[in-house]
């Protein structure tokens, strides 16, 4: 349970972030009324930065199968832009979205249900700003974010009234801002993109976690190989993260994806993928564990 008054400090922030979206939606509207060049959205269509396909950190719906143990990684999310500024003569595109996740760790089946043995959550707010140069999409995405991990009722053994394995959970906590600097390249046959990202955490627990990460990676997708599917193009695409954070010690995370979506690559569609993990665990109660993992996944992009 959350205490009563942690509640109401929720509540007024909350309240506080609408007072101000507000405040910058009305001020737009009168600032630039006349200007044929500028045009407002309230709740865009789309969504203006998607999501780093192979970056765990990302509002998604899908399972990830592990074929050695039988477990899953469970995403339950999704994430929206609710406000849309552009400048068509300098294509030029300014956005600002919520973002809500969680993602669990299935350990078994019981009493028809899912045993899940820990969860991470993650909630949070996005501005998102990009400019067409060519064939060129620069692209910056800026996250402010609470992530919090839990052990749960999965990880528990009522019988002898233990946790299991006598791992009990750990406080763990990060609200941080994430900037990430992406550059879109298109042609006839492919689209890449490659980022890097910096992110600094005003709150992080255990205290000995370093408060800067570092994150960079690419997407390479393509079209024109496999022909469309139901009328509805396929895209066969490779994605690579690399996420370097102190735990205390810095260490370096990579995940590597091969895979096909059905759909175009920047609307909704739904994605088959393979995935390839080594470096330290992902679910943030085992943050300390090193782990090498293979699966095989699906998630679905609702756009």
């Amino acid at each position: 349970m959350i205490p009563l008054c942690k509640q109401f400090s929720l509540i007024n922030r909350l309240k506080m972030l609408k007072y101000i979206l507000l405040l910058f939606l009305f001020s737009n509207l009168i600032i630039y009324p006349q200007e044929p060049d500028f045009q407002f959205s309230f709740l865009p269509s789309n969504l203006h930065f998607m999501p780093l396909k192979a970056n765990f950190q990302e509002a998604r719906i899908g399972i990830l199968y592990f074929p050695d143990n039988a477990n899953l990684k469970v995403d339950i999310g999704n994430n929206i832009d609710l406000l849309g500024f552009s400048w068509k003569q300098e294509d030029i595109k300014l956005t600002f979205g919520i973002e809500f996740m969680a993602y669990a760790l299935s350990t078994s089946f019981h009493g028809n249900r899912l045993q899940i043995d820990a969860l991470d959550g993650f909630f949070g707010g996005n501005a998102s700003l990009s400019k067409v140069i060519d064939n060129s999409d620069l692209q910056m995405r800026f996250r402010i974010i609470h992530n919090s991990a839990h052990f749960v009722d999965g990880h528990y053994d009522n019988g002898i009234k233990e946790w299991v394995n006598n791992t009990e959970p750990i406080p763990f906590t990060r609200d941080f801002g994430e900037i990430t600097l992406a550059n879109r390249l298109t042609s006839n046959n492919y689209l890449l993109r490659y980022y890097g990202s910096l992110a600094y955490s005003t709150l992080v627990r255990p205290y000995t976690i370093k408060k800067y990460s570092f994150a960079t990676g690419f997407e390479l997708s393509s079209n024109k190989i496999l022909g469309n599917f139901f009328s509805k193009e396929t895209n066969l695409f490779c994605a690579y993260h690399l996420n370097v954070h102190g735990i205390p010690i810095y260490v370096a995370d990579n995940h590597l994806i091969l895979g096909i979506k059905f759909g175009n690559w920047e609307s909704k569609g739904v994605v088959f993928y393979l995935s390839y993990f080594t470096g330290n665990n992902y679910f943030s109660e085992y943050y300390y564990q090193k782990m090498k993992k293979i699966g095989i996944g699906f998630f679905i992009d609702f756009i």
